[in-house]
């Protein structure tokens, strides 16, 4: 029986898959979120755990491994620092498939595939830059006045 043992290779060279699933597991841990067809998201899922339960345990043997599977060291870096730490007690299961339905223009299955613990931004944070925002127009606002008060001044000449 043969269970178990094969894979999809997505109708691609092994050098062109390769490089695809690199930079899709890339891009899943920078944003956390990505939107892909679901047969890749699948292929991406399977890398993507293996690389998290690696960051699990942060040592020098799993950081390597981790950066010969991926391009960028910043990513590696994130992974071990902050990805790997908040899946510490979680037995498995780091990703998550939400179906989108059909794309329009050759009715593939579309997908976004995140990690669990992945959070939208909500009103409350747009609120906060919004009042940051306010606040820094503010303060400019202010200085210019300073300015525009203090070159309205007539000074003294003794």
């Amino acid at each position: 029986m043969k269970h178990r043992i094969g894979f999809n290779p997505l109708e691609r060279k092994s050098s062109h898959r390769k490089a695809m699933l690199r930079n899709m597991v890339g891009s899943l841990f920078r944003y956390e979120r990505i939107k892909t067809t679901k047969t890749k998201a699948k292929a991406v899922r399977r890398t993507a755990e293996r690389l998290i339960t690696r960051a699990k345990t942060d040592s020098v043997h799993n950081r390597r491994i981790a950066s010969s599977r991926l391009y960028d060291e910043g990513i590696v870096a994130k992974l071990f620092t902050t990805i790997g730490p908040r899946m510490q007690d979680r037995p498995g299961g780091y990703t998550r498939i939400i179906r989108l339905g059909p794309r329009k223009g050759d009715a593939s299955e579309m997908v976004i595939i995140e990690l669990v613990d992945y959070a939208l931004k909500t009103g409350e944070e747009k609120d906060k830059k919004a009042k940051k925002a306010a606040k820094k127009a503010q303060k400019k606002d202010e200085k210019t006045k300073d300015k525009n008060e203090a070159a309205d001044k007539p000074e003294d000449k003794e």
